[in-house]
């Protein structure tokens, strides 16, 4: 019987080598992802890499990036696994330009199409990853009209008020089918989320007792990161209510 390397498996490609993985620290710049750079420890990014390899999924979208950390790991998956796409929502504020209560981590990285996909062209998922320049609320809004299809995984890391990640989460949540996964950065980070200017934790309360349909795990290293399996293919019916 012929191995996978026998049958050619296009393994001499493999995406994470000692070059890239140096690239995506320096130039896809992970903030608060747990990751150890002079070790190339991408700290979470090698879980987000894991689970597209492990799920295999074909449609997967991203709600914000300061540089596009989770997005280059998330769409090496896609690569290496041989097919996939990735949708990439970010209105590329910035702190300065937009204000504190618009974004925190945005850097107004992804104003310019020709920019954004040179940026990813470096890691060779330009033909992955497709950016849209809007907020997460016109995203959905439109979401139809793109034709795009169900959402196998989701990672939410926009605005970070409670409303903003209720709001992405809901929206998610119309969009997936049961054994869907939704990941939400920085459910870890106490002093915004005392102050109230972030509410990751507070939502992360309420799916936590919706057992029948959530199951939630939380990473709380650095500024942390929960993983929420969507258990129903049925509407949840709390999400009106909240």
């Amino acid at each position: 019987m012929k191995t996978l390397f026998e049958e050619g498996k296009n393994l001499e490609n493999f995406s994470l080598n000692t070059a890239l993985l140096k690239d995506i620290l320096e130039s896809a710049k992970p903030l608060g992802h747990n990751e150890k750079p002079e070790n190339l420890n991408l700290g979470f990014g090698f879980l987000y890499y894991g689970l597209v390899r492990a799920l295999r999924p074909q449609h997967l979208l991203v709600i914000g990036s300061g540089f596009g950390f989770s997005v280059v790991c998330f769409a090496l998956g896609m690569k290496d696994n041989g097919g996939g796409m990735l949708t990439f929502v970010d209105p590329s504020y910035s702190l300065m330009k937009n204000g504190p209560f618009k974004t925190i981590g945005g850097k107004d990285k992804w104003g310019e199409p020709l920019r954004v996909h040179e940026h990813f062209k470096q890691f060779g998922v330009e033909d992955i990853v497709t950016h849209y320049k809007l907020r997460s609320d016109q995203f959905f809004t439109s979401y139809k009209a793109l034709g795009l299809p169900k959402i196998d995984i989701a990672f939410i890391d926009g605005n970070h008020s409670y409303e903003s990640v209720r709001g992405d989460f809901l929206n998610t949540l119309e969009h997936v089918r049961k054994n869907s996964y939704i990941l939400l950065h920085d459910s870890n980070i106490y002093v915004r989320e005392f102050i109230g200017h972030a509410g990751v934790k507070k939502w992360l309360k309420t799916l936590r007792k919706e057992k029948e349909h959530f199951e939630v795990t939380n990473f709380p290293f650095s500024s942390g990161m929960a993983l929420v399996h969507v258990l129903q293919d049925k509407v949840w019916r709390g999400a009106k209510q909240q």
